[in-house]
């Protein structure tokens, strides 16, 4: 099996207590199979504590009202874990923030932005983040799995983090190239014409299509900025909630921003100039690409599965769009002054609530399956 991970992977080392937030709380942890064999078997007084905070009839920890784990003690430390040891982690305690996608013969393992420490090894990171993978033993087959389709989305993919690591382009050129690659893509699969799909990877590596998209610019340039952005924001406000306080932060972003189409566009070209020229958020573009390259070989091979592929390319641009609009929020509410600290938290708490929901990806993928950047 081919196992492959981000080189920041090692990088990762849970600070416990010392973090800012929990991964204990805001959602509900499910305990595997085997995991809850083990906690029947447990003896001792710690048996009791055991079958009291585990819901058995749904395979979860309890909460309490404030939807914290019922073993995350006031000191924000584990007591299963403080009496039982690693070995009294579940599954997904003990994985997480380690993200994982399974193909045939194929296992990426990522880092979660939702963890604050990782977020803030992300938005530290200034060198172009590369993947490194080696074999190990194992094997596992999928059914239906298409390892022709597989093989054109991983060259599709590794062209498009090329693309969005090309630091002699601007932001907006990185990701205008990536979605018309998504995009025409998409049109051949719709027609079964995978074959050329190859054709669309090299096409979008030439002057000519960098030319288009810069000319493409030019032509939508102000057209309708802000209600668009106000659309896709509202979407937003669709998902699962997960935490109370941020759908209070997503209606004071809503409030801030799109109450005027010019102050709309003079906010957006003072933050622009802002964060070109201060000095904490000097390295914007190096921001923006980290986490395009994140949600990008986070979510794009799924397309195997459901043939979605400009939805997991929208995918990962809608993120990082979102992202920004409530960092501007942030600026606009801190008086236009904005650092990276506060940039990263922003980070790990929108991907909190979109990707830590199977139901929230769900459904902004359904809605960026009909809803098109590119018209």
């Amino acid at each position: 099996m081919l196992i492959t991970r981000p080189d920041y992977y090692e990088d990762f080392e849970c600070i416990a207590d010392k973090c800012e937030d929990t991964c204990c709380a805001g959602w509900q942890i499910v305990i595997d199979k085997e995991t809850l064999k083990k906690y029947i078997k447990i003896k001792g007084d710690f048996k009791k504590e055991i079958f009291k905070k585990v819901n058995w009839f749904q395979g979860t920890f309890k909460q309490d009202k404030s939807k914290r784990c019922a073993f995350l003690n006031d000191k924000n430390l584990c007591d299963l874990y403080l009496n039982q040891g690693e070995d009294g982690f579940c599954k997904t305690c003990r994985e997480y923030p380690r993200h994982t996608e399974e193909f045939e013969g194929i296992r990426e393992i990522t880092l979660s932005v939702s963890c604050p420490e990782v977020a803030r090894i992300l938005m530290n990171r200034m060198e172009p983040v590369q993947f490194i993978s080696e074999e190990q033993e194992g094997e596992e087959e999928f059914e239906d799995f298409d390892p022709f389709l597989y093989s054109i989305l991983e060259d599709a993919r590794k062209e498009m983090i090329t693309i969005l690591q090309n630091r002699n382009l601007t932001i907006s050129d990185r990701i205008l190239l990536v979605l018309g690659m998504s995009h025409d893509m998409q049109g051949r699969m719709n027609r079964q014409e995978m074959f050329a799909c190859s054709d669309v990877i090299a096409k979008y590596t030439t002057q000519r299509a960098l030319q288009f998209v810069k000319d493409y610019q030019m032509k939508v340039k102000n057209k309708g900025e802000m209600a668009f952005a106000h659309i896709m924001f509202k979407h937003l406000f669709e998902l699962e909630l997960l935490r109370e306080e941020w759908g209070i932060l997503l209606k004071e972003t809503e409030d801030l921003l799109y109450q005027d189409e010019e102050a709309y566009d003079k906010n957006k070209e003072e933050f622009q100039n802002y964060l070109a020229n201060a000095e904490t958020s000097s390295n914007i573009s190096i921001h923006l690409e980290q986490l395009l390259v994140y949600f990008l070989f986070t979510y794009f091979p799924g397309a195997v599965y459901d043939g979605e592929i400009y939805a997991k390319v929208q995918l990962a641009v809608y993120c990082v769009w979102m992202i920004w609009e409530i960092w501007m929020a942030r600026w606009i509410k801190n008086e236009k002054s904005l650092d990276l600290e506060e940039m990263t938290e922003l980070v790990y708490r929108f991907s909190r609530e979109v990707e830590h929901s199977d139901l929230n990806l769900r459904k902004v993928e359904e809605i960026l399956s009909k809803k098109w950047f590119l018209t």
